[in-house]
């Protein structure tokens, strides 16, 4: 049997193998799911709900302000840097219904950042949350955008609920927001315009997130509205979905994967979004429990942390029917906890920015742990050595390439990243994922590692991953990161900074771990030095920022042989 046909003999029986995905914009989406379910709730936020009806309503007269007001026309870029909230996808439809281009940004992001997204997408507006502001006003003092649309989130919250905003979140009033090239978001959607025929077609552009790549400035992803169908529509066919599912979302809506699993599939399919604007565990067990949530859709380090937390024990998550996410591989002892605390597999799948979330899905009837998956609908992924570039069989670790309907266009104004990111093959563009992986003789893929994080000790190939979820089985260890350390002798050698769970902090030593991980796996693996952590860096999507520690790790090495300080 073919590679790229193995793991047909354990799809999902009546499940199609091609996709038949609607040829109509996203916007057309929520047009048709109001349409049906006018009356049926959207979006839960804080404790004040929204019907699709008026979801819709407020998605309309948002566009036509961009259109009457801010000069918005068709195939314009305009900046989306949201918590999530209503107000991110109220805008992420307006700017859609308007004919123009969503592109997602990191609420996180800083001034630098963000001037170079305005330079590089040429918008010239920004729809902003209110505690930005100190970030976005000086991209139009320096003319870089013409304005800012301002979000203030407690506007969309009972003040009486239970579960409050983070503080410096809920302590913002509107009233506060004024100066040249601000406009309240409540003000846009008071002046009452209807915006003008809905013109863009499937193939138009609709989105353009951001890749932070492996060096450089992050690139943007160019996607038309049938690739962000393709993966949209999937994900709810894949593992069905309908009305009735009610989803909750921790996951940034500014990410692919939340943007598609949390977002987009749930309005498609009419569902009800529960949203937490920020993670907290704690809240969103009590969300999970009072909306009566069935599906949850998270990333590894937020399954970690629900698992760690004392008190899980303490509430009712018998709604969930469906438990998955990506990002990173979910480890064996956290993916049996949840599973002994909900009765469910934690169904992994994998993607990136550039094939807008999911090529690869587990089977939801036959999962395995730690593992990307198996192509979905019409993908065809192949592994490639990385030395030469001959295509390799089961078992065998290279580069994971891909070829698929939701495949992206090419990097945003740069041709030349484009040119290098495919190759061609039977015929075929493939794009090159930087991602190390293979697949068993059932065609389930796994991934290794990133090709840039591999560690060479001593010639000796160590892929952090697969030492991170050995780590993960310690009973002691929270949350663990590994990287490389310089090494005189080795070139490099393995260095693991952990978060220790709360009964171990006063007990746990670094001989401890180095001691259990020489039981676990292979000498050259172990790490020779470990770091205790209150919290590991995490990028806005929740991924751990590996590389921020791994360059502060061999910029501290540098200064101690000059003689230098930190």
């Amino acid at each position: 049997m073919p590679a790229m046909t193995l793991h047909h003999a354990i799809w999902p029986e009546g499940m199609p193998k091609s996709l038949n995905a609607p040829d109509q914009t996203m916007f057309a989406n929520l047009a048709t799911s109001a349409a049906r379910f006018p009356d049926g709730p959207a979006l839960v936020f804080y404790g004040q709900e929204i019907t699709y009806a008026d979801l819709l309503d407020r998605v309309e007269r948002l566009a036509g302000w961009m259109q009457a007001e801010a000069g918005i026309a068709r195939g314009d870029r305009v900046l989306l840097c949201l918590q999530n909230s209503p107000h991110f996808v109220i805008g992420y439809y307006a700017i859609l219904r308007a004919d123009a281009v969503v592109v997602p940004v990191n609420p996180m992001s800083k001034g630098a950042e963000l001037e170079h997204l305005a330079r590089d997408t040429g918008a010239r507006l920004m729809l902003g949350g209110q505690d930005g502001l100190d970030d976005a006003t000086p991209l139009i003092a320096a003319g870089l955008l013409d304005r800012v649309l301002v979000a203030t989130y407690a506007e969309g919250t009972d003040p009486a609920h239970d579960i409050p905003l983070p503080d410096m979140l809920a302590g913002l009033d509107s009233a506060d927001v004024s100066g040249p090239g601000l406009t309240r978001w409540a003000d846009a959607l008071a002046a009452g315009h209807r915006p003008g025929p809905h013109l863009a077609k499937p193939g138009d552009l609709a989105l353009i997130p951001y890749s932070s790549g492996t060096t450089g400035q992050p690139k943007g992803c160019m996607h038309s509205h049938r690739t962000v169908m393709e993966t949209a529509y999937g994900g709810v066919v894949w593992n069905p979905s309908r009305e009735t599912d009610v989803h909750l979302a921790t996951l940034p809506f500014f990410h692919v994967t939340g943007m598609q699993a949390a977002m987009n599939g749930p309005i498609l399919a009419g569902g009800c979004i529960v949203i937490l604007i920020r993670w907290n565990r704690a809240h969103a067990a009590r969300l999970i429990q009072r909306y009566r949530v069935t599906r949850w859709r998270s990333i590894s380090t937020m399954a970690i942390d629900l698992v760690n937390d004392p008190d899980v024990s303490s509430y009712d998550l018998s709604s969930l029917k469906a438990l998955g996410g990506g990002g990173a591989a979910m480890p064996e002892a956290v993916a049996a906890k949840l599973k002994a605390i909900t009765g469910l597999d934690y169904i992994e799948g994998y993607g990136l920015s550039e094939t807008m979330a999911a090529t690869h899905i587990n089977p939801v009837h036959a999962p395995k742990r730690q593992c990307l998956g198996v192509p979905v609908f019409d993908v065809d992924c192949r592994i490639l050595s990385v030395t030469d570039g001959t295509e390799l069989g089961p078992d065998e670790v290279g580069e994971i390439v891909t070829h698929g309907p939701q495949v992206f266009l090419g990097y945003w104004n740069n041709p030349q990243a484009t040119a290098e990111a495919f190759l061609t093959i039977d015929g075929k563009p493939f794009f090159r994922t930087g991602d190390l992986g293979y697949y068993d003789k059932h065609g389930y893929f796994f991934m290794v590692d990133r090709v840039k994080r591999m560690i060479n000790a001593s010639g000796f190939k160590v892929w952090p991953a697969e030492v991170e979820a050995l780590m993960h089985r310690h009973p002691d260890i929270a949350e663990v990161c590994v990287i490389a350390r310089p090494d005189p002798r080795r070139g490099e050698t393995v260095k693991a900074c952990i978060v220790p769970s709360p009964a171990a902090r006063d007990r746990l030593t670094g001989q401890d771990v180095i001691d259990w991980c020489k039981t676990q796996m292979a000498a050259y693996k172990c790490p020779t030095q470990v770091t205790f952590m209150d919290s590991l860096p995490k990028s806005g999507a929740g991924k751990v920022l590996w590389r921020v520690l791994t360059e502060a790790e061999f910029a501290a090495q540098t200064d101690s042989r000059t003689g230098t300080t930190a």
